[in-house]
């Protein structure tokens, strides 16, 4: 790959720089949302953040499918071991909740992002305009057979068990 150094760590420090690598990362996007927060406020900061999400998620479903070697519809089994391994996965906790075949609720029941802003006294951030385009385009990368609805998210919060809930169908 290019780095020697990564080829010669046990896996117990590669799993330490994977937690490295995804806070850094964690770090990078809330303060980029935070300067555009603090300088235009929420609304320039939310606009922002749904066109860049458009486009990263997408860019990290392909790569995750590719990793996984998932066939081209791989539905909703292919879906939940992608998103096993999302970036903020790491950080987060999830669970899937299925309902039939050709449908299930990921739902995460510990969101560092709005942990953090609440330790900080900041308001939370309004995800449910960013989590539509989020987890739609990232399902629809997976498998384009694949809808997405938001059954909770803030603020638009319906179930007080978990940050947020989303629900996948697979379609005909």
């Amino acid at each position: 790959m290019g780095n020697e150094h990564l080829e010669h760590l046990s896996k117990e420090r590669l799993m330490e720089l994977i937690n490295v690598y995804s806070l850094n990362w964690l770090a990078l996007d809330g303060l980029w949302f935070q300067s555009v927060e603090q300088e235009e406020g929420m609304d320039a900061a939310m606009r922002r953040d749904v066109d860049v999400w458009r486009v990263y998620t997408a860019i990290e479903a392909r790569r995750l499918k590719k990793f996984l070697n998932l066939p081209e519809r791989p539905g909703l089994e292919g879906l939940r071991q992608a998103m096993d391994l999302r970036f903020n996965a790491h950080h987060n906790r999830h669970e899937f909740v299925v309902e039939g075949e050709r449908s299930m609720v990921f739902r995460t029941v510990y969101c560092r992002v709005q942990d953090t802003r609440g330790r900080k006294g900041m308001p939370f951030h309004p995800c449910v305009q960013v989590g539509e385009v989020e987890f739609g385009e990232f399902a629809r990368a997976i498998d384009d057979r694949i809808r997405c609805e938001c059954v909770s998210c803030y603020p638009d919060i319906r179930d007080a068990s978990c940050n947020c809930a989303w629900r996948f169908t697979l379609e005909d």
